[in-house]
Formats: structure tokens, C-alpha cells, sequence
């Protein structure tokens, strides 16, 4: 049995950022999807809520068959904390990558600022993230988050709608599987140790040589992370069904 995958993208990105694992995985013969969030790829135009974020991921499980491994990056991790939380009958695993920092008002307040800058900006910032992902990734991940386009607009009620969210509340009412990702150089892992206590069965993989961007600086070590993950969800799946006294 494969589980499904469902892949949730990051702040002003889209569901292009997951083109190199949606190209492995698909490859390895498993159902994976990557849905947009609201305000975001072919959802720009619409207002971002946690809880119309938290539906498109319901959305996603629904449509690959009511249940799958949800991995989210950054922004993506905290909506699929979210969705773990709200659905864990539908969640059968969770990888949370790039989001272990509490979305507190002061670490808020550091993002609020830039981002109000780039707002005055004529093109809110565009030209700024373009070169930033340009010099920061390699070419083809680079590629990737910027074939889907930036949204720049989207950055505001993103950071309302998520600076207070209890994630450590809610990775402590999903009773699944959860692995934490984080690149080593990435500035949101400051409460790792925090994340992985919440968790009812966590585990912490640091991926050495890689920020905050890890499916994207280091994507076959990252997709096979995810792949590995699912397998061992699928496997856990299968032997519950069996039961201790079955035969081997």
C-alpha cells in the first residue's frame, strides 16, 4: 500500500516549489498533489485565512483519497500543523519543515517591518524577492518558486492570520507521526527542542547544508525524506491491520 502525499508551499510561493519532488514521486509510481492556498499562485486575488488554507489542505487528502502524509514548508508547515490538528483522522503523517519557531508577536513584529517596506514599493517588493531566490537557490530551484510567481500582496494577512497561532497546542493534539525538517542554517529552528517535546511521536532531522529553502538546497535528500516517511506510514498502516498475532 502507498500513502498518498500532499506538498503545501510557503509564504508568497505556489505549488511550483514543489516541482523537483512532484517529478521524483510521481516517477516512484505514488499519488502526490500540491494544492495553492488562497492569495497564492492560481489562487491570487482571494484573502489568505489559516482557516481557508487549512480547508484547501482538507481539499487536497479528500481528492487523492481521504488520507496522506501532508508535508508543508515554512508557512505550509504551520497550515499543515493546522490541518493535522483539524483533521487527524485524514493526516496519516505529518513532515514539518521550516517552522520550528513559535509565531509569537516579537518574532512577528521582525516580518511585519520589512514587509511594510516592500509594500511601498511600485512593485511591493517583486523585483527584491526575485533576485533574493535567484542568488539563494540553484537554478533549477530558483526556477521553480519563480514559475509560479510571487505574491507579494498576500504577505500582510498572512502574518495576521498566523502571529497567534498556539502551533505547539496543536502539534500536541495530533496523535500521528511527526517529523521536523529543518536546514541547519535555516533562522526558524530556533525552538526545535520545543516543537519535537510537543509531539505525541516526533522526530528531528537537521539537513546539513541547507537554510531555510530545504526542498530546494538539498531536494533529493529532502525527497527522499518524504518518500521514507510515507513508507514508514504505509508500513505502520499495514501492520495495525494485521495485528500482533498475525502471521508473519
Amino acid at each position: 500500500m502507498r500513502v498518498p502525499i500532499v506538498l503545501v508551499h510557503g509564504l508568497r510561493l505556489s505549488r511550483s516549489m514543489w516541482r523537483p519532488q512532484l517529478a521524483v514521486l510521481a516517477s516512484q509510481g505514488r499519488t502526490v498533489v500540491a494544492p495553492d492556498l488562497p492569495g497564492h499562485g492560481a489562487r491570487r486575488g482571494e484573502v489568505f485565512t489559516l482557516g481557508g488554507a487549512v480547508e484547501a489542505v482538507r481539499d487536497a487528502i479528500d481528492s487523492v483519497g481521504g488520507s496522506a502524509l501532508v508535508a508543508g514548508l515554512s508557512l505550509g508547515g504551520f497550515v499543515s500543523i493546522a490541518a493535522a490538528a483539524a483533521y487527524p483522522e485524514r493526516v496519516a503523517g505529518l513532515v514539518a519543515t521550516s517552522c520550528s519557531a513559535r509565531p509569537v508577536n516579537g518574532l512577528a513584529h521582525m516580518y511585519r517591518i520589512p514587509t511594510a517596506l516592500l509594500g511601498r514599493l511600485p512593485d511591493k517588493g517583486l523585483a527584491v524577492n526575485t533576485r533574493f531566490h535567484r542568488l539563494t537557490l540553484p537554478a533549477d530551484g530558483a526556477a521553480a518558486v519563480l514559475d509560479g510567481g510571487l505574491a507579494m500582496e498576500a504577505a500582510r494577512s498572512v502574518i495576521e492570520e498566523v502571529t497567534d497561532l498556539d502551533v505547539l497546542g496543536l502539534l500536541a493534539a495530533y496523535p500521528g507521526t511527526v517529523w521536523l525538517i529543518n536546514g541547519a542554517r535555516d533562522h526558524f529552528r530556533i525552538h526545535e527542542r520545543l516543537f519535537l517535546d510537543a509531539c505525541a511521536d516526533g522526530r528531528l532531522l537537521v539537513v546539513p547544508r541547507a537554510g531555510h529553502m530545504v526542498s530546494l538546497d538539498q531536494p533529493e535528500l529532502f525527497t527522499n525524506i518524504v518518500a521514507d516517511a510515507a513508507d514508514a506510514v504505509a508500513g505502520r498502516a499495514a501492520a495495525s491491520e494485521d495485528g500482533p498475532g498475525s502471521p508473519a
